[in-house]
Protein backbone atom coordinates (compact mmCIF):
# COMPACT_ATOMS: atom_id res chain seq x y z
CA UNK A 1 0.00 0.00 0.00
CA UNK A 2 0.85 3.75 -0.35
CA UNK A 3 1.36 3.69 3.13
CA UNK A 4 4.52 2.17 3.65
CA UNK A 5 3.54 -1.27 3.26
CA UNK A 6 2.09 -4.01 0.37
CA UNK A 7 -0.83 -6.25 0.08
CA UNK A 8 -0.69 -10.27 0.89
CA UNK A 9 -0.18 -12.51 -1.94
CA UNK A 10 -2.16 -16.14 -2.19
CA UNK A 11 -1.04 -19.31 -0.86
CA UNK A 12 -3.68 -21.29 -2.36
CA UNK A 13 -2.82 -23.82 -5.14
CA UNK A 14 -3.98 -22.87 -8.42
CA UNK A 15 -7.84 -24.42 -9.37
CA UNK A 16 -9.42 -22.82 -12.51
CA UNK A 17 -7.84 -23.00 -16.22
CA UNK A 18 -5.62 -21.33 -17.98
CA UNK A 19 -7.15 -19.68 -21.27
CA UNK A 20 -5.94 -17.21 -23.62
CA UNK A 21 -6.43 -13.86 -22.51
CA UNK A 22 -7.54 -10.64 -24.46
CA UNK A 23 -5.50 -8.88 -26.73
CA UNK A 24 -4.35 -5.18 -25.74
CA UNK A 25 -4.72 -2.34 -28.25
CA UNK A 26 -0.83 -1.94 -28.58
CA UNK A 27 2.41 -3.91 -28.42
CA UNK A 28 5.91 -3.18 -28.47
CA UNK A 29 9.35 -5.42 -30.07
CA UNK A 30 11.87 -6.86 -28.35
CA UNK A 31 14.65 -8.45 -29.77
CA UNK A 32 12.76 -12.32 -28.67
CA UNK A 33 9.36 -11.46 -28.34
CA UNK A 34 6.16 -9.36 -28.79
CA UNK A 35 5.21 -7.34 -25.57
CA UNK A 36 1.52 -6.73 -24.95
CA UNK A 37 0.94 -4.47 -22.09
CA UNK A 38 -2.64 -4.06 -21.12
CA UNK A 39 -5.54 -2.20 -22.41
CA UNK A 40 -6.67 1.12 -21.02
CA UNK A 41 -9.31 2.34 -19.27
CA UNK A 42 -11.06 -0.95 -18.63
CA UNK A 43 -12.78 -2.93 -15.80
CA UNK A 44 -10.38 -4.69 -13.52
CA UNK A 45 -10.05 -6.69 -10.63
CA UNK A 46 -7.30 -7.06 -8.27
CA UNK A 47 -7.57 -10.57 -6.47
CA UNK A 48 -3.70 -11.06 -5.43
CA UNK A 49 -5.06 -12.21 -2.12
CA UNK A 50 -6.74 -15.17 -4.06
CA UNK A 51 -8.37 -16.22 -7.06
CA UNK A 52 -12.51 -16.08 -7.77
CA UNK A 53 -14.25 -15.92 -10.71
CA UNK A 54 -14.00 -12.63 -12.54
CA UNK A 55 -16.77 -10.04 -11.78
CA UNK A 56 -18.49 -8.74 -15.12
CA UNK A 57 -17.64 -6.90 -17.56
CA UNK A 58 -13.57 -7.45 -16.18
CA UNK A 59 -11.01 -7.54 -18.67
CA UNK A 60 -7.85 -7.23 -16.38
CA UNK A 61 -7.16 -8.99 -13.63
CA UNK A 62 -3.56 -9.06 -11.28
CA UNK A 63 -3.67 -12.54 -9.33
CA UNK A 64 -0.66 -14.19 -7.46
CA UNK A 65 1.83 -16.71 -9.62
CA UNK A 66 0.61 -19.08 -7.55
CA UNK A 67 -2.66 -18.98 -9.29
CA UNK A 68 -4.03 -19.64 -12.59
CA UNK A 69 -4.83 -17.05 -14.88
CA UNK A 70 -8.58 -15.94 -15.47
CA UNK A 71 -10.10 -17.14 -19.28
CA UNK A 72 -11.01 -14.60 -21.33
CA UNK A 73 -9.05 -12.39 -19.44
CA UNK A 74 -5.76 -10.11 -19.68
CA UNK A 75 -4.13 -11.76 -16.23
CA UNK A 76 -1.23 -10.29 -14.92
CA UNK A 77 0.98 -12.56 -12.35
CA UNK A 78 2.27 -10.51 -9.18
CA UNK A 79 5.06 -11.64 -7.22
CA UNK A 80 7.28 -10.38 -4.39
CA UNK A 81 10.37 -9.77 -5.64
CA UNK A 82 11.98 -7.47 -3.11
CA UNK A 83 11.11 -9.13 0.18
CA UNK A 84 10.76 -12.73 0.94
CA UNK A 85 7.55 -13.87 1.55
CA UNK A 86 6.55 -14.16 5.83
CA UNK A 87 8.47 -16.77 7.19
CA UNK A 88 9.71 -17.75 4.21
CA UNK A 89 13.46 -16.60 5.23
CA UNK A 90 14.58 -20.21 4.98
CA UNK A 91 13.58 -20.13 0.90
CA UNK A 92 16.65 -17.76 0.76
CA UNK A 93 20.63 -17.88 1.21
CA UNK A 94 21.10 -16.35 4.51
CA UNK A 95 23.55 -14.07 2.82
CA UNK A 96 20.90 -12.42 0.49
CA UNK A 97 18.84 -11.54 3.52
CA UNK A 98 19.35 -7.60 4.63
CA UNK A 99 21.28 -7.25 7.55
CA UNK A 100 21.59 -5.01 10.52
CA UNK A 101 24.80 -3.68 11.60
CA UNK A 102 24.80 -6.45 14.31
CA UNK A 103 24.08 -8.87 12.04
CA UNK A 104 20.06 -9.47 12.31
CA UNK A 105 18.08 -9.55 9.51
CA UNK A 106 15.98 -6.30 8.46
CA UNK A 107 12.52 -6.59 8.03
CA UNK A 108 9.17 -5.16 6.95
CA UNK A 109 7.27 -5.17 10.14
CA UNK A 110 4.05 -4.05 8.75
CA UNK A 111 3.47 -7.55 6.70
CA UNK A 112 6.41 -9.42 8.48
CA UNK A 113 8.60 -10.01 5.52
CA UNK A 114 12.90 -10.21 5.40
CA UNK A 115 14.02 -7.75 2.91
CA UNK A 116 16.33 -8.78 0.24
CA UNK A 117 19.83 -7.76 -0.20
CA UNK A 118 20.19 -6.05 -3.46
CA UNK A 119 22.97 -3.83 -2.84
CA UNK A 120 25.53 -5.45 -4.94
CA UNK A 121 25.51 -7.02 -8.35
CA UNK A 122 26.66 -10.16 -7.41
CA UNK A 123 24.11 -10.45 -4.88
CA UNK A 124 20.98 -9.09 -7.28
CA UNK A 125 21.91 -11.31 -9.88
CA UNK A 126 21.30 -14.38 -7.33
CA UNK A 127 18.29 -12.80 -6.44
CA UNK A 128 17.03 -12.28 -9.90
CA UNK A 129 17.89 -15.71 -10.97
CA UNK A 130 15.31 -17.26 -8.15
CA UNK A 131 12.41 -14.55 -9.30
CA UNK A 132 13.11 -15.12 -12.94
CA UNK A 133 11.79 -19.17 -12.28
CA UNK A 134 8.88 -17.37 -11.26
CA UNK A 135 8.06 -15.13 -14.45
CA UNK A 136 9.27 -18.53 -16.46
CA UNK A 137 6.04 -20.00 -14.64
CA UNK A 138 4.01 -16.95 -15.35
CA UNK A 139 4.53 -17.83 -18.95
CA UNK A 140 4.01 -21.05 -19.46
CA UNK A 141 0.64 -20.56 -17.25
CA UNK A 142 -0.58 -17.90 -19.86
CA UNK A 143 0.04 -14.67 -18.00
CA UNK A 144 0.70 -11.63 -20.22
CA UNK A 145 2.64 -9.63 -17.55
CA UNK A 146 4.39 -9.54 -14.33
CA UNK A 147 3.95 -7.02 -11.28
CA UNK A 148 7.00 -7.67 -9.26
CA UNK A 149 6.09 -6.28 -5.76
CA UNK A 150 7.69 -3.65 -3.32
CA UNK A 151 10.20 -2.04 -6.06
CA UNK A 152 9.52 0.84 -3.66
CA UNK A 153 11.35 -0.80 -0.44
CA UNK A 154 13.84 1.47 -0.96
CA UNK A 155 11.86 4.13 0.08
CA UNK A 156 11.34 2.01 3.51
CA UNK A 157 14.60 1.48 4.26
CA UNK A 158 17.18 4.45 3.02
CA UNK A 159 19.61 3.88 5.47
CA UNK A 160 20.44 0.43 3.86
CA UNK A 161 18.82 0.33 0.10
CA UNK A 162 19.29 3.48 -2.78
CA UNK A 163 17.00 3.87 -5.72
CA UNK A 164 20.26 2.52 -7.86
CA UNK A 165 19.88 -0.70 -6.47
CA UNK A 166 16.22 -0.99 -7.21
CA UNK A 167 16.28 0.62 -11.20
CA UNK A 168 19.29 -2.15 -11.12
CA UNK A 169 17.38 -5.06 -9.63
CA UNK A 170 14.57 -4.26 -11.68
CA UNK A 171 15.92 -3.66 -14.77
CA UNK A 172 17.21 -7.53 -14.73
CA UNK A 173 13.65 -8.90 -13.78
CA UNK A 174 12.40 -6.63 -17.03
CA UNK A 175 14.85 -7.64 -19.50
CA UNK A 176 14.45 -11.35 -18.61
CA UNK A 177 10.15 -10.83 -18.48
CA UNK A 178 10.69 -9.30 -22.14
CA UNK A 179 12.15 -11.99 -23.62
CA UNK A 180 9.55 -14.15 -22.39
CA UNK A 181 6.86 -11.93 -23.76
CA UNK A 182 5.62 -10.45 -20.50
CA UNK A 183 4.80 -6.76 -20.16
CA UNK A 184 6.04 -5.90 -17.09
CA UNK A 185 4.14 -3.23 -14.23
CA UNK A 186 5.71 -0.41 -12.22
CA UNK A 187 4.13 -1.28 -8.92
CA UNK A 188 4.00 2.28 -7.28
CA UNK A 189 7.13 3.81 -6.44
CA UNK A 190 6.29 7.38 -7.34
CA UNK A 191 9.83 8.47 -6.73
CA UNK A 192 11.31 6.73 -10.41
CA UNK A 193 8.33 7.25 -12.42
CA UNK A 194 10.69 9.43 -14.79
CA UNK A 195 12.77 6.27 -15.19
CA UNK A 196 10.19 3.43 -16.40
CA UNK A 197 11.94 3.95 -19.82
CA UNK A 198 15.16 3.00 -18.77
CA UNK A 199 14.14 0.53 -16.45
CA UNK A 200 11.88 -1.41 -19.20
CA UNK A 201 8.53 -0.77 -17.60
CA UNK A 202 5.39 -0.91 -19.11
CA UNK A 203 2.23 0.31 -17.12
CA UNK A 204 1.89 1.00 -13.69
CA UNK A 205 -0.09 -0.45 -10.94
CA UNK A 206 -0.54 2.32 -8.59
CA UNK A 207 -2.21 1.52 -5.24
CA UNK A 208 -4.07 4.36 -3.07
CA UNK A 209 -3.15 7.60 -6.35
CA UNK A 210 -6.32 8.62 -5.55
CA UNK A 211 -5.52 8.98 -1.61
CA UNK A 212 -2.73 10.50 -2.61
CA UNK A 213 -3.31 12.51 -5.29
CA UNK A 214 -0.81 11.14 -7.20
CA UNK A 215 -3.08 9.19 -10.34
CA UNK A 216 -2.18 12.42 -12.56
CA UNK A 217 1.28 12.11 -12.06
CA UNK A 218 1.50 8.16 -12.54
CA UNK A 219 -1.29 8.74 -15.54
CA UNK A 220 1.16 11.13 -17.42
CA UNK A 221 4.50 8.81 -16.91
CA UNK A 222 2.63 5.94 -18.26
CA UNK A 223 0.61 7.86 -20.89
CA UNK A 224 -2.89 6.45 -19.00
CA UNK A 225 -2.02 2.75 -18.96
CA UNK A 226 -2.59 2.84 -15.22
CA UNK A 227 -4.08 0.38 -12.84
CA UNK A 228 -5.53 1.97 -10.03
CA UNK A 229 -6.32 0.26 -6.78
CA UNK A 230 -8.05 1.73 -3.77
CA UNK A 231 -8.52 0.65 0.26
CA UNK A 232 -10.83 3.51 1.06
CA UNK A 233 -14.01 5.29 0.46
CA UNK A 234 -12.02 8.65 0.28
CA UNK A 235 -9.53 7.08 -1.80
CA UNK A 236 -12.47 5.42 -4.61
CA UNK A 237 -14.12 8.63 -4.36
CA UNK A 238 -10.95 10.71 -5.55
CA UNK A 239 -10.14 8.39 -8.39
CA UNK A 240 -13.51 7.89 -9.93
CA UNK A 241 -14.26 12.04 -9.63
CA UNK A 242 -10.66 12.51 -11.31
CA UNK A 243 -9.92 9.52 -13.73
CA UNK A 244 -12.98 7.28 -14.01
CA UNK A 245 -13.11 8.08 -17.73
CA UNK A 246 -9.24 7.41 -18.23
CA UNK A 247 -7.82 5.03 -15.98
CA UNK A 248 -9.04 1.46 -14.58
CA UNK A 249 -9.89 1.88 -11.07
CA UNK A 250 -10.77 -0.55 -8.61
CA UNK A 251 -12.02 -0.63 -4.97
CA UNK A 252 -10.39 -3.50 -2.60
CA UNK A 253 -10.28 -4.46 1.31
CA UNK A 254 -6.83 -4.42 2.34
CA UNK A 255 -6.13 -7.82 2.28
CA UNK A 256 -7.38 -8.47 -0.98
CA UNK A 257 -9.37 -11.66 0.28
CA UNK A 258 -11.36 -13.29 -2.13
CA UNK A 259 -15.12 -13.09 -2.74
CA UNK A 260 -17.10 -15.48 -0.34
CA UNK A 261 -14.39 -14.72 2.41
CA UNK A 262 -14.84 -12.25 5.78
CA UNK A 263 -13.89 -8.98 4.56
CA UNK A 264 -13.88 -9.18 0.94
CA UNK A 265 -15.00 -5.98 -0.55
CA UNK A 266 -14.68 -4.30 -4.16
CA UNK A 267 -15.94 -1.35 -5.82
CA UNK A 268 -15.66 0.29 -8.90
CA UNK A 269 -16.56 4.01 -10.27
Amino acid sequence: MKTGSHQKRSSQPPTAPASAPAPASTSTSTSTATVTPPPKHVRWDYQIGGAYALPADVQVVSRSHEDTPAPGAYNICNFNAFQAQENAEKDWDSDLLLRDANGDVVYDEDWGEAVLDIRTDAKRQRIASVVNTWIDECATKGYKAVEPDNYDTFTRFPDYLTAHQAKAFMKLLAVHAHAKGLAVAQKNTLELVSERASVGLDFAVAEECGEWNECGKFAEAFDNNVLVVEYTAKGLSNACSGWSSTLSVVRRDQYVVPEGTSGYLRETC
